[in-house]
Order: C-alpha cells, then sequence, then structure tokens
C-alpha cells in the first residue's frame, strides 16, 4: 500500500513524542512491504511562530489531501495570556470542523503488568476495556463567545443531527464488542443534554435494539468510572463531558502518556493524536511517554488504512515493550526510567522482530 501522512508535531513534547510514532510507522511500512511517505506540517503554537496562524493554508490542504493525520499535542503557556493575539487551540478546532472529525474515539485497557501502576487497587481496574465515544465538532467549544467588561459567556448547542451520527457511531461500535452503551448527560439541569438523551433513547430504539442503552448523568459517571470502571464497555457523550471524562479515565491505566485517540469523520480519513497535553514542563527533556503516540499511529492503520494486522503488531509490540520493564518516569517514579527514545526504540525493536 501507498499513504500520505501528514505529520503535525505541535509543540511542547509533541514533537518528542510523534518522532517516535513516526519511527514506528516507517517501520511497518518497511517490515510489511508498505510505502508510507509521512511529511510535517506547521501546527499550533510553532506555526503561530513562523506564519501568525496556528493552522497555516498550506497545513491545512496537506491535511485535506493525506489519507490519514497523525498529530502531536499543542500548546503552553508562550501562547496562553490574555496578551496572546492566536491561541493554538483554534487550529485544532478548526482542523477537526474543516475535516469533518465529529467522532473522537478513545480507547481505556488496563494492562495486567500495570496494575500497579494505577493509583487505585488492583482489584478494581483489573479488566477494564471500554471505549469513549465522544462528539468533537459541536456543544460550548465551537458555540458563540462573548466577553466584555461586565461578564462572559459561552453558548452550548446540539443539533439533532449532531446527536444521531455520534451515537451511530456508538451504538455501532458497541455491537462489535460486548453490546453495551452507556450515553452520559446532564439532563437534569441542562435543556441540550435532555434532547441528547431524547435522541439517543429515540436511536436506539428504531435502530440498536440489540445494543442496551443506559443513561447516567456526568457526575454520577464520574463516580463509577472509579467505584466500578470493568462495568462499561462503551460510553457516547458530549463534547466537554468527554474532553473531562477521559482524562479521568486515564489514570485507570495508569497515565495519561498511554492513552491514544482516533478523530473520525464519515470516511476513512482521520487525526490520530494521544490525548495527553503538550507537557511544557518537561519537554525537551526526554522523558515524555510515547506510547500514547505509538497506539495513535496504530489506530491510524486500523481506521483510515484499513491495516488491521499491522495495527495488532504494532500494539503488540507496545505491550510487550511494557511488559519488559521498559517504562518511562510517569509509569517508574521509583525505579531506572527510560528516555522517550529509548522507550520508542525498544517499541521499534520488537516490531522487526516479532513474527
Amino acid at each position: 500500500m501507498k499513504a500520505h501522512i501528514a505529520v503535525l508535531p505541535g509543540d511542547g513534547i509533541g514533537p518528542e513524542v510523534i518522532a517516535q510514532a513516526s519511527a514506528c510507522l516507517a517501520g511497518i511500512a518497511q517490515r510489511f512491504g508498505h510505502q508510507f511517505t509521512l511529511t510535517p506540517y506547521p501546527f499550533g503554537g510553532a506555526a503561530i511562530d513562523a506564519h501568525a496562524d496556528p493552522l497555516p493554508e498550506a497545513t491545512l490542504a496537506a491535511c485535506r489531501s493525506a489519507d490519514a493525520i497523525l498529530l502531536g499535542a499543542i500548546g503552553g503557556p508562550k501562547w496562553s495570556g490574555p496578551a496572546a493575539p492566536r491561541r493554538p487551540e483554534e487550529g485544532l478546532l478548526r482542523l477537526r470542523r474543516e475535516l469533518g472529525a465529529f467522532a473522537n474515539l478513545r480507547p481505556v485497557s488496563v494492562l495486567a503488568a500495570l496494575a500497579d501502576a494505577s493509583t487505585l487497587k488492583r482489584e478494581v481496574i483489573e479488566g477494564v476495556d471500554l471505549v469513549f465515544v465522544r462528539e468533537l465538532t459541536g456543544g460550548i467549544y465551537f458555540g458563540e463567545k462573548r466577553r466584555d467588561a461586565r461578564g462572559a459567556s459561552d453558548l452550548c448547542t446540539y443539533t439533532v443531527a449532531e446527536i444521531e451520527r455520534i451515537v451511530r457511531v456508538a451504538a455501532q461500535l458497541a455491537r462489535t464488542r460486548r453490546r453495551r452503551l452507556t450515553s452520559i448527560d446532564k439532563a437534569n439541569v441542562l435543556e441540550t443534554s435532555r434532547l441528547w438523551r431524547e435522541v439517543t433513547q429515540r436511536v436506539l430504539d428504531q435502530e440498536f435494539k440489540d445494543v442496551a442503552l443506559e443513561h447516567m448523568l456526568v457526575d454520577s459517571a464520574a463516580m463509577h468510572l472509579i467505584r466500578r470502571p470493568r462495568d462499561f464497555d462503551v460510553l457516547v457523550t458530549e463534547n466537554m463531558f468527554g474532553d473531562i471524562l477521559t482524562d479521568e479515565a486515564s489514570m485507570l491505566a495508569g497515565s495519561l502518556g498511554l492513552l491514544p485517540s482516533a478523530s473520525l469523520g464519515d470516511g476513512r480519513h482521520g487525526i490520530y493524536e494521544p490525548i495527553h497535553g503538550s507537557a511544557p514542563d518537561i519537554a525537551g527533556r526526554g522523558i515524555a511517554n510515547p506510547c500514547g503516540a505509538i497506539l495513535s499511529a496504530a489506530m491510524l492503520l486500523r481506521h483510515s488504512l484499513r491495516l488491521e494486522t499491522e495495527a495488532a503488531h504494532l500494539e503488540a509490540c507496545v505491550v510487550a515493550t511494557l511488559e519488559a520493564g521498559v517504562r518511562t518516569a510517569d509509569l517508574s517514579p521509583a525505579g531506572r526510567a527510560a528516555t522517550t527514545a529509548e522507550a520508542g526504540a525498544a517499541v521499534l525493536s520488537r516490531l522487526q522482530q516479532r513474527g
């Protein structure tokens, strides 16, 4: 297969972890006889510095024409102050909107070898295997924003069509797993959540009678993710709730640095990125965990390039590396920690060795 992958390294630790993910994609191409062209483009704060725009038109055009996009973290204090003329996050929101990437998949699983890395008890988190499906192009993040001397407001809106399409993605995914879907809202307070609950119930009743549906308020969901995480299979929710809850859920796995994500639309085009931020406090120190970025590359192989064998091979190599004890500082606070480059090289070495 020939594929062009647009690489957006971003800011902070983004370039460090994306370098390891890119190396693994190149290793997959070599191992399985593919031709991947990985081309970097400016994005985020780095693009603001170079082009006064977090998403330059040339970068957007390249992303539109690429087969997939591998993206690093963006942002940092340099571009977040009140005097900053542009924010890196503007580019990310626009990229999602322009590419129609409305469905964000965030899998969370707990490896037996890392059960003790979590702050939760082993008996609570062992066997956790869940997926968040987060609506990505609507809600309060995209609503009208106002600010004046008297105050500020952010408008949260959802249409019936937006809710229907994300619920269908989640229900179809649930059909391939344990046929259980939890819809998360705040229907006791918010009108948008009342609509969300009504539409979700109708879609499941009419189109997915074989999938068990549970409605849950977001505050209860936050509690039960810690209390009984094994009970969840697929969870679907709106933009802001999904953003917050998936960061919480990352602690089940042991570290935010482990979790990948895929942002998908109606076609095969997708944006793949680890869910962690740019972590400017550790940028340049070579200690960031590259596993989330590498596992995002595996999702790219699976969802955009339809290379299931290659995706599973790369995921197995990450698991084998972690099980062998090669762990960065976020997973080895008291022991000898691997550097970002060492962890990436260990995955790549296994990739080249495993049958």
